[in-house]
């Protein structure tokens, strides 16, 4: 048996042996024929995607026209001198003979044809592009799309010829007629297309050596053009960026132009011609979108523009009547006119109506500081320290306003930047219905070491009885004007008797640095102390005539509207020399003049100019800052000198139309982690 298993496994094995090596004898002469065709096959493909590619690159170069290529060829050649090059790449006649043609012909031929060159048109540029690019035609569709919109530019002169004699009549019959005949005339195009193709691409592998060659020296001479005027990069890439929107306003050009076809359009009308207009206004909506800059738009951007430029041209000698279009453009412009005016009316509306509005946050803290003061004992509803409210030796500031979170801001800056915090008194005054909440946020969040007395402008009796028929009369119906809060401060030696000065704050104020030095002030025996707002050139420049009405005799008489104005918002006053001028009276004067006419505008600034001319003094403008609540502008460095930060106007830090970029200024010093805070919902 042992044998017979060794015999049997020899022949086994000897089978295997031949089913190895028997094909290989046999098919290695085809396996070496195979192999020989396949190096060539591989290497025709080799070629062939070599010369893809640089088709490719080529119909870039063609379809990108936008930030780096802005036609230096033509401008190079001409300063440098190489005329026969010029030949070669602006000359209008066909490119296929120009590719046939040696690079290194003589000058003279050169010359001439570079003349040829200079005399082309507009329509052989853009057929000469098209013809290159088909010449190195990619098998996408994308290239399909943009050889037929220059088919159509080739026959743009015969086109315009046929077309003025068919346009000649108005009615509706006639120009759907023409819709047809050039439907019909665009499908012979695309036939007509096809056929040139077949052409062309025979002679695509003839064709690319020359190009390589023309390539090549094209790059030289832009390399001796870079070597003789090193400036000239630099300049194209500065006026690439300033026209880095230029094929976004294109776009939008050609929708707009579109639709203003679609409107010569008779209604019903569903032909091929329209279908067309309307899927290349959807085509460039959609690439447009949002975008802003050309980096923005889509890749096949271009090639969508192109496309709408040949239905456009098309649709130019359909409706050749330039009086009928330039009427329709008059149309659109005073529709978006109108709807442009309406909606800056309705945002100025709605920029007033928020910065009245009491946003629902602080609404929330006023009710919950309410509740808590109410659930105090009347023992415990008394501030620290009030033994010094009166002492004049100390640093008396005064706020008037019914906001919490604005005062608090106020108080904690001002002690924050405060050398001496212990000689620090502030006196808030607001009104009867936020007293509780303004008294016991203080008392929950008391400042270190400084004075806070709070009050209510419904606890001063005689202004009530002595001056009620003088509260302010101004046919405003913003409250920030007839606020008797806002007008409470031209009666500071009255609130304050036994004070003999004081700087007064507004509510939207952030302090940055420490206010002593204004205390020692020389005053010069005028009454107010304040910035001046008569710096020609500044968004923060102010002239009298600008808010009161010097047509009025006794006004033109009383004062100069040259006179250099001033800023309310950080004021510094000095209450001894104002009683003995008696201005509070000057102030009822004019303010009931106001009442009789039209005198000023409303608000506290014409009138206080009025009341304080020829008594105000100027500060540094360094203490005081302000467009911090309407103009964008202000520079960073006066925002990092200033003492004093001001958010006048209608965007103030704690409101959504805030300016961001300022806000921080304003958030610093606001407690966000309070508990009060949290649960309105009120967050950074």
């Amino acid at each position: 048996m042992l044998p017979f298993r060794r015999c049997t496994r020899i022949l086994i094995l000897s089978c295997l042996t031949l089913s190895v090596f028997v094909p290989i004898v046999l098919l290695s002469h085809r396996l070496k024929n195979l192999n020989s065709d396949v190096s060539k096959e591989f290497g025709e493909d080799l070629s062939i995607i070599k010369h893809r590619t640089e088709a490719q690159a080529l119909n870039a170069l063609e379809e990108d026209d936008g930030e780096l290529l802005q036609e230096p060829s033509r401008e190079v050649y001409k300063d440098v001198g190489f005329n026969s090059e010029v030949s070669l790449i602006s000359s209008g006649e066909d490119d296929r003979r120009i590719l046939s043609e040696s690079v290194s012909r003589s000058s003279d031929e050169a010359n001439g044809g570079s003349e040829s060159g200079n005399t082309m048109s507009t329509s052989d540029d853009e057929n000469k592009s098209s013809e290159s690019g088909k010449v190195f035609r990619r098998s996408d569709e994308e290239n399909k799309n943009s050889e037929s919109v220059d088919v159509l530019h080739s026959s743009d002169e015969e086109k315009r010829s046929e077309s003025m004699k068919v346009l000649s009549s108005p009615d509706k019959e006639k120009s759907e007629n023409r819709l047809r005949a050039f439907d019909e005339d665009n499908s012979s195009n695309e036939s007509r297309k096809s056929t040139e193709d077949v052409s062309l691409s025979n002679k695509n592998g003839t064709s690319n050596d020359k190009v390589d060659k023309l390539n090549t020296k094209e790059g030289d001479l832009h390399t001796l053009q870079q070597e003789k005027y090193p400036g000239k990069k630099d300049q194209q890439n500065h006026g690439s960026h300033r026209a880095r929107d230029e094929k976004v306003k294109e776009i939008k050009d050609q929708i707009l132009r579109a639709k203003v076809y679609m409107k010569f359009v008779p209604p019903g009308n569903n032909s091929q011609f329209v279908k067309e207009l309307t899927l290349r206004i959807k085509e460039l909506d959609h690439a447009l979108g949002g975008s802003s800059k050309d980096s923005d738009l889509p890749r096949r951007a271009p090639q969508k523009m192109k496309a709408m430029e040949a239905i456009l041209v098309r649709a130019n000698k359909l409706y050749p009547d330039c009086e009928a279009m330039s009427k329709k453009l008059r149309a659109m412009t005073y529709s978006t006119e109108e709807q442009v005016r309406a909606q800056k009316d309705q945002t100025t509306f709605l920029f007033q109506l928020a910065g009245r509005t009491t946003p629902k946050g602080l609404h929330c803290l006023s009710m919950r500081l309410t509740s808590e003061f109410f659930a105090l004992l009347s023992d415990d509803r008394e501030l620290p320290n009030q033994h010094k409210l009166n002492n004049p030796s100390l640093y008396h500031f005064s706020v008037f306003s019914d906001n919490v979170l604005a005062c608090a801001v106020v108080v904690n800056s001002t002690v924050s930047a405060a050398q001496e915090p212990e000689k620090i008194v502030f006196h808030i005054v607001t009104d009867s219905l936020n007293l509780p909440a303004m008294t016991m946020w203080f008392l929950l969040n008391t400042p270190e070491k400084a004075t806070v007395h709070v009050q209510s402008i419904d606890n001063f009796g005689w202004l009530s009885v002595k001056y009620e028929a003088n509260l302010p009369k101004e046919a405003s119906l913003d409250l920030r004007f007839t606020s008797p809060l806002n007008h409470l401060r031209f009666y500071l030696p009255d609130v304050f008797p036994r004070l003999d000065k004081i700087m007064f704050l507004d509510h939207d104020v952030v302090v940055r640095r420490d206010l002593k030095e204004l205390w020692e002030v020389n005053m010069k025996g005028k009454v107010n102390g304040a910035v001046e707002t008569c710096q020609k050139g500044e968004p923060s420049y102010r002239r009298m005539d600008m808010f009161i009405n010097f047509t009025d005799p006794v006004i033109a008489k009383k004062f100069d509207a040259n006179t250099c104005t001033w800023a309310f918002g950080m004021n510094v006053f000095d209450l001894q020399k104002w009683r003995k001028q008696d201005l509070t009276q000057v102030y009822h004067k004019y303010l009931a003049m106001g009442s009789e006419g039209p005198l000023m505008k409303a608000g506290t600034l014409p009138i206080g100019w009025m009341t304080f001319y020829n008594q105000t003094v100027a500060l540094d403008r360094r203490f005081h800052v302000f467009g911090l609540g309407h103009d964008h502008g202000v520079e960073r460095g006066e925002i990092e000198q200033a003492s004093v930060l001001h958010f006048d106007g209608i965007m103030k830090p704690w409101l959504d139309i805030g300016i961001d970029a300022y806000k921080r200024y304003w958030k610093k010093y606001v407690n966000y982690h309070h508990p009060f805070l949290q649960q309105c919902n009120i967050q950074e």
